[in-house]
């Protein structure tokens, strides 16, 4: 990972290296007489670093994933009050990290709740109905999809399952792992780049391995959520580079809740995907609490398979007061993409944490989701009000479990223009 990095960091760097030398031999020839100004110079060389028209500057881009949004009650109540009580604006609880959603080319989110059916009020756990502004307010910073299949799918029946994907259409979001018909089931859900001089499109599934008692999937319409095993899983993705995919990624929706490492079930999951050879990434999620990233053998081109066993929560009211200390805190998973001539493939995955900041009781506002290596590492904001060491605790908690080996030094910043997002068809 470190490697990679450095590769995409040393770029700039040398370029400016270039530029401050042009100019600085163009200023010693103009000193004594000569025919070239550094204005000149520089503009030569920005030119030749400009692509052709059509052209992507750079031959690799970033997916970032996160874990799960769930939107409890304090969360619910929170966002009403800073849209002055007229909808939901959450947004603002989410602009503490931005820097880690929308510096990345694609940037995917789980989203563990149902859109609240129309004429159905807002509600957090147990029985989750989200407001739709959670929608546009995912997009405003900066996710272009939401994995959807998860042991909350249907706490709405299928009136929310289906309201879920109309809102997320209307907010020009993908999605994957419910449908709403056996057609869209059938399709991957499809982003396109153009980097390294050519179309890239990625291919993005989902399933669950989890379902919660009394809100099953409808028994005659199993196609409305994913649950399939690691063969169909690889079928999927193999019918989605059949038809054009170069890159396929999967949210999994699996594990046991609080845990620090896959369980057995989750691990033989995940091995046969990455034996299966058809599938670049996974996306873990569910466990609540951060697992690491590992590169199991296999994968596309037997090159190994990347995953993150579970990146624990994105925006959520969970800490230490009412559920586990890890349950405070996630990690945004990094899945650099090469392109060259023969395709396009993951060649690494790294991580970043984000840390929860919220009142001791559900009574006190819910302050929203921060970058915790920066409030490990730099001064804290004046507007987040964990304590020292709640913040150095929670810190070496995460390091315990996914050490720094993948941990990154900052954001990504976009290496081209925005992904597309491909329809399904309803």
């Amino acid at each position: 990972m470190a490697d990679a990095q450095s590769a995409r960091g040393s770029v700039p760097v040398f370029l400016s290296w270039v530029l401050a030398a042009a100019l600085a031999l163009s200023g010693c020839a103009n000193a004594d007489g000569g025919n070239r100004n550094g204005d000149d110079a520089a503009d030569e060389l920005s030119a030749a670093e400009e692509p052709a028209p059509g052209e992507s500057a750079s031959d690799q881009f970033t997916i970032a994933a996160t874990g799960d949004v769930l939107l409890h009650d304090n969360i619910l109540d929170e966002a009403a009050e800073l849209a002055d009580g007229q909808d939901y604006s959450f947004a603002p609880l989410m602009s503490g990290v931005e820097d880690l959603i929308d510096g990345a080319d694609l940037a995917l989110c789980g989203l563990e709740v149902p859109i609240a059916p129309r004429g159905v009020d807002p509600v957090g756990y147990p029985v989750f109905a989200a407001p739709a502004e959670i929608a546009a307010d995912l997009a405003e910073v900066g996710f272009d999809g939401c994995s959807t299949a998860n042991n909350h799918s249907f706490d709405q029946g299928t009136d929310g399952q289906e309201r879920t994907l109309e809102v997320l259409d209307e907010a020009g979001l993908g999605h994957a792992g419910t449908a709403r018909t056996p057609a869209e089931a059938a399709q991957p859900q499809l982003y396109r780049l153009e980097r390294g001089g050519r179309e890239v499109t990625v291919a993005h599934l989902a399933t669950t391995m989890l379902h919660n008692q009394g809100y099953p999937p409808p028994e005659d319409e199993p196609w409305r959520v994913s649950d399939v095993g690691p063969e169909e899983l690889t079928t999927q993705a193999a019918r989605a580079r059949e038809e054009g995919a170069d890159v396929v990624v999967a949210s999994v929706h699996w594990g046991e809740e609080y845990t620090d490492a896959p369980a057995e079930a989750q691990r033989d999951y995940g091995e046969q995907l990455a034996v299966g050879g058809e599938i670049d990434a996974v996306f873990g999620s569910h466990p609540h609490t951060p697992q690491p990233v590992e590169r199991l053998d296999g994968g596309p081109a037997e090159e190994g398979m990347w995953l993150v066993w579970s990146m624990g929560n994105f925006l959520s009211n969970q800490d230490e007061a009412c559920c586990a200390p890890e349950a405070a805190s996630g990690t945004v998973a990094y899945a650099t993409v090469e392109v060259d001539d023969d395709g396009a493939r993951v060649s690494s995955m790294d991580w970043l944490p984000v840390t929860v900041d919220r009142g001791p009781t559900d009574e006190e506002p819910h302050r929203g989701i921060w970058p915790l290596r920066e409030l490990a590492e730099e001064d804290v904001p004046a507007e987040v009000e964990l304590s020292e060491e709640t913040i150095a605790d929670r810190w070496s908690g995460i390091l315990d479990v996914m050490t720094d080996r993948d941990l990154r030094e900052q954001p990504p910043s976009s290496t081209g223009d925005a992904s597309v997002v491909v329809p399904r068809s309803g």
